[in-house]
């Protein structure tokens, strides 16, 4: 076996750079309130970006007590070290290779015998570990109580109980955390037996790895039964070792001939490995967990039988949903008339400043007709609509129910040859396609991942909720009152989703059968507690974090092409403009689409942006040069009426909004993301050709 010439690969470090600092790590699964000790122990001292080579986030800080800074390193929420996803990969080779000072495991009270699990793995790799018992006050309220001090005993590690939101127990954390640094942990400690089989194999290991810690070379030798050939030679060398090629060989046939003659085949050794330490956690959780029933986890467990069940479900989900259409329809409406009127008559201001300063005209045009109205489009239809989506998104996924969105359907994405973790992805492209390309980095399976993000599309995100919402109440509502007008517009534009997501579903299943054959893989989901919402907190991040860093993006793509489509309205070939000719050359493919020329050209050039198709094709259809404001929807029908426009024109028009090529944005993120301009390609071009197929068809029966 040439088990000696795998080179090793280096891992980045992040350590502590101030004078006697110390460099912490920070552990956990998912949702156990890891962000929020993050967040309280470093505050705003935070520096986020990914892995090199990974599509991963890692988080680091800082934070001083007493006299000493600590560097807090927040690394992926992971359920194990097996390093079977590039979370956790990357929380593996971190202990292994980069020799925090000290690791935290973060674990949830109301979870523990799950969380004890990567605890046990952890201990495996590094005996400087303070357990942080997180989310007491939820376990309390659930009737399970925590004896820290049986389980400090039983560890043999410190274990601080807290409840990280409201700040108690970070004091006694950091405390933990100094004298850690200050009393490096027993050598001696030995988390999980495997029995006399399994532990006479790992001391034949052993013996041929001399001169390292006795935790470094268990670790080692476990990893080399295990098949992990790579990650063990590297651990050793990192340790300052250079093993014996032929004494490590002899050493690991004579233990892998001890268990066979045990009945243990090599290729289950890992498999033994798990249920020992699922084995030793359930013993410890046993020792010192008790738990009586409450009504907080009766209520928990009677929402979850009607919010996931089969019957209920997804009927509910939908409900949700249409809710949150409507109180984004609603609530938009007026703010972001009042912003239009602000920021248009702000651009006049400007006009007249440059005038009186004596500017050409075509300057004036260029950047207040052009480029400035273009934003201000973009921001009056983005931004309102976003301060009111994002931060109820935010509220359910406070809430704990996006988890249960997902759980509702993981059955649909596995006929599907996808992942359940999908159903999420899919939720943040309501907000914006590009982080919902982005939130593909859950999704462990490269294959899976990829179907998600090259489907993320199909949903629409705030830039094309306007399109929809005008088109629905001007062609398909109006008529009625304005309470039930606004109802049935959500309800409209709920169908229109559904739509979507049905286009997602059988995009990703043919995808699963040709470029991305394979079998779905399985996964864990966990599904949280359900928590009183922060309301406050989720407002401010949501709209920092969410909607002005989307609304950035698009302002930043928005400029040059506020600027192209000035130039193009205003540079005249004769005496029609650019915008003319483009819009005369594309219009007999148009009509074949149930569209016209000009309706094309708008989505073409609304690449950088969705929000500025409506405005281009106003602007085109009353050929003034630059964007203006329509005073009312009333208006805006009789302008589009007078130009041809059909309920099928309509119908037409939203389908290919829903179903066309990602904006500019969303395209260089999946280019970020997959590291492939053939993905790329892909992502562009199914919804485009599928957009087209599905218009042309509808015009052909409905036309």
């Amino acid at each position: 076996m040439a088990l000696l010439h795998s080179a090793p690969q280096s891992v980045p470090p992040i350590h502590s750079t101030a004078p006697g600092g110390y460099t912490v790590a920070l552990m956990g699964n998912p949702n156990v309130g890891k962000s929020t000790v993050f967040n309280f122990l470093t505050g705003m001292h935070q520096h986020t970006g990914n892995w090199p080579g990974k599509t991963v986030a890692v988080a680091s800080g800082e934070y001083l007590y007493g006299d000493r800074q600590y560097t807090v390193i927040d690394l992926p929420g992971t359920y194990s070290l097996s390093a079977n996803s590039p979370e956790e990969e990357i929380a593996r080779d971190y202990l292994c290779f980069e020799h925090p000072d000290v690791t935290i495991v973060v674990a949830d009270a109301t979870s523990l015998l799950r969380n004890l699990n990567l605890l046990l793995q952890t201990l495996e790799i590094t005996g400087n570990v303070v357990l942080c018992v997180n989310l007491m006050d939820e376990a309390k309220r659930k009737g399970i109580t925590v004896d820290v001090k049986a389980l400090e005993k039983r560890l043999g590690i410190p274990v601080v109980a807290a409840s990280a939101a409201q700040g108690e127990g970070m004091k006694e954390l950091m405390e933990a955390v100094g004298r850690a640094c200050d009393e490096p942990a027993s050598p001696d400690i030995a988390p999980v037996g495997y029995g006399p089989v399994l532990e006479n194999a790992l001391d034949t290991v052993k013996e041929s790895l001399p001169f390292m810690g006795e935790r470094e070379k268990r670790f080692a030798a476990l990893q080399l039964l295990c098949a992990q050939e790579e990650l063990a030679l590297r651990f050793v060398r990192e340790n300052g070792v250079e093993p014996s090629g032929q004494n490590l060989d002899s050493s690991l046939g004579h233990a892998w001939h001890i268990l066979r003659l045990s009945g243990v085949r090599p290729e289950r050794i890992e498999d033994l490995v798990v249920k020992k330490i699922g084995t030793r956690a359930q013993e410890i959780y046993e020792e010192t967990v008790r738990t009586f029933c409450s009504r907080r986890s009766s209520r928990d467990l009677k929402l979850d039988r009607v919010l996931t069940s089969k019957r209920y479900g997804i009927p509910i989900m939908l409900l949700l949903l249409c809710a949150v259409f409507w109180l984004t329809i609603t609530g938009a409406n007026y703010p972001s008339a009042a912003l239009s009127t602000l920021l248009f008559g702000l651009g006049d201001v400007m006009g007249g400043w440059l005038s009186a300063a004596g500017a050409p005209q075509w300057l004036h045009g260029f950047l207040i007709m052009g480029v400035w109205r273009t934003v201000a489009w973009v921001v009056s239809v983005m931004l309102p609509p976003m301060a009111i989506f994002f931060p109820l998104f935010t509220l359910l996924e406070d809430l704990g129910y996006l988890p249960r969105v997902a759980f509702n359907m993981d059955n649909a994405f596995y006929r599907c040859g996808a992942c359940g973790k999908q159903a999420l992805t899919m939720c943040m492209g309501f907000g914006c396609n590009a982080a919902g390309v982005i939130g593909c980095r859950i999704i462990s399976s490269p294959r899976e991942r990829l179907i998600a993000i090259l489907t993320n599309n199909f949903v629409p995100c705030n830039g094309r909720f306007p399109t929809l919402i005008a088109i629905i109440t001007m062609f398909f509502c109006g008529t009625l009152v304005a309470p039930l007008d606004s109802v049935l517009s959500a309800l409209l534009l709920t169908g229109v989703i559904l739509f979507g997501v049905a286009m997602t579903l059988l995009v990703s299943k043919l995808l699963s059968k040709t470029v991305l054959k394979g079998l779905p893989s399985s996964f864990t989901l966990e599904l949280p507690p359900y928590r009183k919402p922060q309301v406050l907190k989720v407002v401010v991040r949501s709209i920092f974090d969410r909607t002005l860093f989307v609304l950035g993006r698009a302002v930043a793509v928005a400029i040059p092409a506020g600027a192209l489509i000035w130039l193009m309205a205003n540079v005249m070939v004769g005496d029609v403009s650019v915008l003319s000719l483009c819009a005369g050359f594309l219009d007999p493919f148009a009509q074949l689409l149930g569209m016209d020329g000009v309706i094309l050209l708008a989505f073409i050039l609304g690449l950088p942006a969705n929000e500025i198709v409506v405005p281009i094709i106003i602007m085109s259809y009353m050929a003034t040069g630059h964007m203006i404001e329509m005073e009312n929807l009333s208006a805006l029908r009789a302008l589009l009426v007078d130009h041809g426009w059909t309920w099928v024109t309509a119908c037409c028009v939203m389908l290919f909004s829903l179903v066309h090529f990602p904006c500019a944005t969303t395209m260089l993120t999946i280019k970020k993301e997959t590291g492939s301009l053939k993905w790329t390609a892909l992502g562009f071009l199914i919804p485009t050709v599928l957009g087209m197929m599905i218009c042309a068809a509808f015009n052909l029966i409905f036309g």
